[in-house]
């Protein structure tokens, strides 16, 4: 009867250990899922400061000439709305340029009707957003205008 009693403790403190085990192994894969969708979102942001950085420094370099910026840049989608051009680059989950069936981020430079007195300067807007609609990233910018030179 006392080995018996010895078996039925052991199995006990067996089942304790792997319950402990079990309960350390959830918050470790836990941890592991949190810093997998973390550095997700550091790259997204990480890639969408580089992008837009570039569009910035086309749009200056333009003089905030949308037409020469898109050039610069690839391929994009240009309209106006409410009297003013923007453009819009769709990029697939590798950042680079797609069509906007298969995008998951897109750039959208919006230029802005210029302030009075200062005619010369063209200013806009960039943006990199997700095509969910969520924002990554956005800041204005300024150029000086080649056709006031």
């Amino acid at each position: 009867m006392r080995n018996r009693s010895r078996t039925t403790l052991f199995l006990i403190e067996q089942l304790i250990v792997i319950a402990v085990f079990a309960l350390c192994a959830a918050a470790c894969i836990g941890i592991l899922a949190s810093a997998y969708f973390s550095a997700n979102d550091s790259r997204d942001v990480h890639k969408a400061i580089l992008i837009a950085e570039n569009a910035a420094e086309s749009f200056k370099a333009t003089g905030g000439d949308l037409d020469n910026v898109v050039r610069i840049l690839g391929d994009a989608l240009c309209g106006w709305a409410d009297g003013l051009p923007y453009a819009i680059i769709h990029y697939d989950k590798q950042w680079l340029i797609s069509n906007a069936e298969d995008a998951h981020y897109r750039l959208v430079m919006e230029i802005r009707a210029p302030e009075p007195g200062f005619e010369q300067l063209v200013s806009g807007e960039i943006s990199v957003e997700k095509t969910t609609g969520e924002i990554i990233i956005t800041f204005p910018v300024v150029a000086r205008s080649e056709r006031y030179e």
